[in-house]
């Protein structure tokens, strides 16, 4: 190979409810959108995009493979970390977002729980114990 790989600088995220997830990343999470058309919104982070796609527009971006479904079980999870992760899942609760796990001390040093968005994408954050 003659690249040289070193980040990730996008995360393409997929929802059947495309409405619903946008809106969840817009009001919930408090992302800053940078970018939007009708099947397509980017937010911006400090160090990465998330572009999430209205589901019916895949088939042509990752063509000959095919979408799964969301109930088809997870393949990745996408980790951040906050300051307070007891105070944050207070916020999340509020906005109606039901935990999957913890909050929970791990013996790494961590503090963690998790969420999934309406599109079925798994979430951790974590805060450093340390």
């Amino acid at each position: 190979m003659n690249f040289s790989m070193k980040r990730i600088d996008v995360v393409n995220l997929f929802a059947e409810d495309f409405a619903t997830t946008k809106s969840f990343y817009l009001e919930v999470l408090s992302l800053p959108l940078t970018f939007e058309d009708e099947t397509t919104a980017v937010f911006m982070l400090e160090n990465v995009m998330i572009c999430l796609t209205d589901a019916s527009e895949v088939p042509d971006l990752i063509a000959p493979r095919a979408i799964a479904s969301p109930g088809a079980g997870s393949r990745f999870m996408m980790s951040m970390f906050v300051d307070d992760v007891n105070a944050t899942c207070a916020e999340l609760t509020h906005h109606g977002v039901a935990l999957l796990h913890g909050p929970v001390d791990r013996p790494w040093g961590v503090r963690t729980a998790n969420f999934t968005d309406p599109a079925g994408h798994i979430w951790q954050i974590s805060q450093d114990l340390g």
